[in-house]
């Protein structure tokens, strides 16, 4: 009896996860429905996830805003914490611009078309934007850069002085780099079968990235019109030089930010892993006769 109990009992250390090519079938399948999700949902989905990034990153500042931490202390404490951000998108359920760099599994397997790709991509982008500035207004008339004596107000000012001086080139490599780590978070949440289980997977890639100062432009939409506001207000200590924080400046971040988080996430991430599981080793669920739509798409 207690050997057949034993057989049975689920196995310890997370060897119930779902497998990668079952990851890889999952991504596919949702990559199907979240092209083809009506407009409404769509936008206030990508909004919430646009709030839900920008509350990863309000938690973030914190940290910033205490000057008696060490540098890797503060950085990588400020990226676990920054976590909450993509676990209220993932548990919480939303529509992440990043994540959805992803859907690229379905396009290569001509589920969807590449003007559905475009379209999610828009959608979802534009309402993360809303959903950013959203936050900054409510965090705005909380006197939220007020905190610990004005020094969270003035660790926001200094990473957007970090986000707004390299230039296009280096922000575009810092996006790639941001979005495979964002993507493999997203990749291995996916794998888990419980709320804990996806929380453990995807807190350390995210803190990697936040740590290491790479660009996610959906975060961005946040920390960079926060401290503009904090520049046009006049909430800037003396000797501070924030004249790169500027509408300009902002827009040269986020145009390389964002076509490096699609390089590192549609490319890295998703293709090569569409590479292994689909088109070298034939995937899970056999793909509909060209012309047809998936089951996916009909549920």
């Amino acid at each position: 009896m207690a050997d057949e109990k034993s057989a049975h009992a689920p196995a310890l250390f997370g060897s119930d996860a779902y497998s990668p090519a079952e990851i890889e079938d999952k991504v596919e399948k949702l990559g199907v429905k979240k092209a083809r999700m009506p407009f409404l949902p769509e936008l206030v989905l990508s909004i919430v996830a646009g709030g839900s990034i920008g509350i990863g990153g309000m938690f973030f500042c914190i940290v910033l805003g205490d000057p008696t931490l060490g540098y890797a202390v503060q950085r990588v404490m400020g990226g676990v914490v920054f976590a909450l951000g993509l676990a209220l998108v993932m548990i919480g359920g939303a529509e992440l611009f990043t994540g959805n760099c992803l859907i690229v599994m379905a396009w290569a397997n001509k589920q969807i078309s590449s003007l559905e790709v475009l379209k999610n991509w828009s959608i979802v982008w534009v309402g993360n934007l809303i959903g950013a500035l959203g936050l900054v207004f409510l965090l705005w008339m909380c006197h939220f850069p007020d905190l610990n004596g004005g020094n969270v107000g003035i660790g926001m000012l200094k990473l957007a002085i970090g986000k707004l001086s390299p230039d296009f080139v280096t922000i575009f490599f810092k996006g790639i780099m941001c979005n495979i780590l964002v993507c493999l978070g997203v990749w291995l949440a996916y794998a888990g079968r419980s709320v804990s289980d996806k929380m453990a997977g995807m807190v350390l890639p995210v803190a990697a990235f936040v740590a290491a100062g790479f660009e996610h432009c959906i975060a961005n939409m946040f920390f960079l019109p926060m401290a503009w506001l904090m520049v046009e207000t006049g909430h800037v200590p003396t000797g501070l030089d924030v004249s790169v924080i500027t509408l300009p400046s902002i827009i040269h971040n986020l145009i390389p930010a964002t076509l490096g988080n699609i390089v590192g996430g549609a490319g890295f991430v998703g293709a090569v892993y569409w590479l292994i599981y689909r088109k070298g080793l034939g995937g899970i669920t056999p793909l509909p006769k060209q012309g047809a739509r998936s089951p996916a798409a009909a549920e």
